[in-house]
């Protein structure tokens, strides 16, 4: 083999040359870079995409992101030909979802509202209408099917061709028989890439030359502005290599291919059946069975060998036996023929079955696009364009706060954890996606100073980001059993109401020490937080301000708040979802020659929320401050002694009653937390939980980021430019802002809304409307006890005709929101719901 000719500098070097690592290269070079180079260590296709099954599947997510990208993939291969002459084998041949079982017939149903408002024209059919489609299946079990017209299968080694083809004619460069085994950096960021080739002895045998040590070719660097770690499995290990972490990992996926079948055509559509495990396509005249099963095995968790091309792994027919039973049974005729082939292969797993995407914390114009979660091939003309606009324009475009990389955290890479939570995260793929499901494995790893201490108060605790959070208390001594997952009422419903009308009657202690707390000090502190922040917080000492922080183009990359304890020391609170990208982007946008510090302080100090109208009459029984009206207002952050401590004691709520939050150093959490349970007796001091957080946040619409605001929002169209003050000055996202208010109407506005009805129960992506129109979907939602109903937050796009989304439209018209397919009158207001004038948090 001719050792390729790798040249000296690039604008952009794309390690790994599978579909994502084509995909990128190709948008990159039709957006107009096309100084890009792609390096594969083998062949293209090699690792994973080479033995993808190929399915072409719009229907299934209620993230707008994923569906987008799926529609926008599924064109792609289908005009691909056209452009390149390379065939893709995109054959629109159809899918079907099966549902057999209530809960999963209510879950389809939620998501294809969804996913027809996103423009996938996805049809619920009968069993009898599936038999037809797909009439080798048996449908005796079927309550219904879901059917989009337009999907389909795609080959991924000819789409992959395509890509490439397509990128090459742009002027790409792609590099066969050359690995990166490392990357330069200077001043925090990505210069270059090391790389090496290996020499060909010829083996006869593809690739088999590329797997000799790379100390018998050449090795070189490639200057570059920009890597993007496009290597799959081995994505995480080429990352850690160089301190930067990608917590994914490989498992073994399974598929069966049977001899040919009589009565199955090549035209015949794809038929997915979670319930039994399996998917169903035509393969060469017999039956693919493709399997997910409920408990997985991890594959070489130490680490993926650097050889492993085009090889497959052994399949392990006893433990796998089982569920290809179960899923062969729905095509009982695949049961009569011979196999032709147990294919086993692997395929990278995350630890929230969501991809890591982005540019990384730890190294600036290092991006990674791995870890797809056996959706790399329905993703990936999306995902390479959605990094492609990233790279180029700084940000992107479409919401990436649920697959940016910087949600995930270092330990999640560790052997131990991978091993433990990949059984998990592969088995959940074709799970029924309860909404109060949380991941069971791996758990423990990060826990609340007082953790023992809400054990004995019988907390029922979920997944926080790692941290064990409370998520609703069963009572002192009991244990609490959460019971079956539902979609509707659970077991626990009455417990929770109890918390939150505790809250707004009473005084409630609720455990928050999984917030991200960081300390910014030092003589220019408060000059670079009053650039960042989009409101003033370089104000009075001793006071808190709620703010977001902005990119160039006005839209959040933070909501968070800052206490200015002195002149030189700012306490900076975000949610525990955004750890890291808050701390990254404090720390990248605070100037080299600024004399200011960023501290992670989420570990050292527990966090107590105390809160409720009775939370001042508890606190000042504890301390010696006197927290008055007058002499403690609203928005005061100010130590306190409680006990033998100092608090840091900040008046402020994201409940929208009186109340504290207290800032303990860990090693006093615990006695602080006693003091406070021993104190709250005469009070009636009643534990919370999040499930309580979250309908007392959703009554008063409060925000939060990453769920119900995102990076593609505008502070105005969200309704936070309250926390916005143009008069300061400049800030970062300044110019973006009045712009965008000077531009005239908006054209989509964020606003709460309230089902009239008690008993139904928001979720998630439903969709709204009014006068019988698609106006929006529900972004973020919870119950509100206190409302008397599901309350939400709803993204709504501008009315019918281009009408202005005003108080006028808001406050007219039939509005309703559609759950499961059933429609019910709703109402919306900009306003919270709940105390819209705020007194019962200012006036107490």
């Amino acid at each position: 083999m001719t050792s390729p000719q790798v040249p000296a500098r690039a604008r952009v070097v794309v390690i790994g040359g599978g579909i994502i690592g084509c995909s990128v290269a190709y948008h990159l070079a039709h957006m107009g870079w096309r100084d890009v180079v792609v390096l594969e260590r083998d062949r293209i296709t090699s690792g994973t995409t080479w033995h993808a099954a190929g399915l072409i599947v719009t229907f299934g997510s209620t993230s707008e992101t994923s569906t987008e990208m799926r529609k926008y993939t599924r064109d792609l291969y289908a005009r691909l030909e056209a452009e390149t002459g390379q065939d893709t084998g995109f054959k629109p041949v159809g899918f079907i979802e099966i549902a057999t079982e209530s809960d999963r017939l209510e879950e389809y149903r939620r998501i294809s509202t969804f996913n027809r408002y996103c423009g996938v024209d996805v049809h619920e059919i009968s069993a009898r209408e599936v038999s037809d489609l797909f009439p080798l299946a048996r449908t005796d079990d079927v309550l219904a099917g879901f059917y989009v017209k337009e999907d389909g299968r795609a080959n991924p080694v000819d789409v992959t061709m395509a890509l490439a083809k397509g990128a090459r004619m742009q002027g790409a460069r792609i590099l066969e028989g050359v690995s990166a085994t490392g990357i330069t950096r200077a001043r925090g960021a990505v210069t270059g890439v090391t790389w090496a080739t290996a020499d060909d002895r010829g083996t006869g045998e593809r690739g088999a030359g590329l797997a000799r040590s790379a100390a018998e070719g050449q090795r070189g660097v490639i200057e570059c502005e920009y890597v993007v770690n496009c290597a799959g499995m081995w994505a995480r290990q080429l990352a850690g290599a160089a301190n930067i972490s990608v917590p994914l990992q490989a498992a073994e996926h399974y598929y069966l291919i049977t001899e040919k079948m009589p009565g199955l055509t090549a035209s015949m559509p794809v038929l997915e059946d979670p319930a039994s495990h399996g998917y169903f396509r035509e393969e060469v005249g017999g039956l693919m069975v493709g399997l997910f099963e409920p408990v997985c095995a991890p594959w070489n968790v130490g680490r993926i060998p650097d050889d492993f091309s085009f090889a497959e792994i052994p399949p392990d027919w006893d433990r796998m036996s089982g569920y290809l039973e179960t899923a062969m049974k729905r095509i009982p005729r695949s049961l009569e023929v011979g196999v032709k082939k147990f294919f086993c292969g692997p395929e990278s797993f995350t630890p929230d079955l969501r991809p890591c995407v982005g540019e990384t914390p730890e190294l600036r114009n290092y991006f990674v696009a791995a870890g797809m979660n056996s959706i790399g091939i329905i993703t990936g003309g999306g995902l390479g364009r959605v990094l492609a606009h990233w790279i180029i324009n700084g940000q992107p475009d479409v919401d990436v706060t649920g697959m940016h990389v910087d949600r995930l955290q270092p330990y999640q890479t560790t052997p131990d954890y991978r091993r433990t939570r990949t059984v998990e995260s592969l088995g959940m793929v074709y799970k029924c996606h309860y909404p109060t499901h949380s991941m069971q494995t791996a758990r423990g790893a990060k826990l609340s100073p007082i953790h023992d201490r809400l054990v004995l108060r019988g907390a029922y605790f979920r997944d926080v980001s790692g941290w064990e959070g409370a998520d609703w208390y069963a009572g002192v001594g009991v244990t609490a059993e959460p019971g079956p997952l539902s979609w509707g009422r659970q077991r626990w419903f009455a417990q929770w109401a109890a918390e939150h009308r505790a809250a707004r009657d009473g005084v409630i202690l609720m455990d928050m020490s999984f917030m991200s707390k960081f300390l910014a000090q030092g003589r220019d502190a408060g000059r670079v937080l009053e650039y960042i922040s989009a409101n003033r917080v370089d104000g009075p000492r001793e006071w808190i301000t709620y703010t977001q922080w902005l990119s160039k183009a006005g839209t959040i990359e933070g909501d968070l708040t800052v206490a200015k304890l002195d002149d030189e020391r700012y306490w900076v609170v975000a949610s525990d979802t955004v750890h890291r990208h808050a701390l990254t982007w404090l720390q990248r946008n605070t100037p080299d020659d600024a004399h200011c510090f960023t501290s992670d302080m989420t570990s050292a100090y527990g966090q107590l929320n105390i809160q409720g109208p009775r939370s001042r009459e508890l606190l000042q029984a504890l301390t010696s401050a006197d927290l008055s009206n007058a002499a403690f207002p609203y928005r005061t952050a100010r130590e306190i002694d409680i006990g033998y401590a100092r608090v840091l004691c900040i008046r402020i709520t994201y409940l929208g009653e009186l109340g504290y939050e207290l800032y303990i150093p860990t090693e006093q959490t615990v006695h602080v937390y006693d003091r406070i349970v021993a104190a709250g007796e005469s009070v009636g001091l009643v534990h919370a939980g999040l499930k309580a957080l979250a309908s007392l946040r959703m009554e008063k619409g409060y925000r939060d980021y990453g769920h119900d605001i995102d990076n593609t929002d505008s502070v105005l169209e969200v309704g936070l430019g309250f926390a916005v003050d143009l008069k300061k000055g400049d800030f970062l996202g300044r110019d973006a802002v009045v712009a965008k208010k000077a531009a005239g109407p908006l054209p989509r506005r964020l606003v709460q809304i309230i089902v009239t009805d008690p008993e139904p129960m928001l979720v998630h992506a439903e969709v709204v409307r009014r006068d019988g129109e698609p106006v929006g979907y529900v972004r973020t939602a919870s119950y509100g006890h206190t409302l008397g109903g599901a309350v939400g937050l709803a993204m709504i796009e501008r009315g019918t005709g281009g009408a202005a989304i005003d108080n006028a439209l808001i406050g007219s018209g039939r509005w309703e929101v559609e759950i499961a397919g059933t429609l019910y009158p709703c109402r919306a207001s900009f306003k919270p719901l709940y105390d819209p004038d705020n007194a019962r948090v200012k006036d107490s």
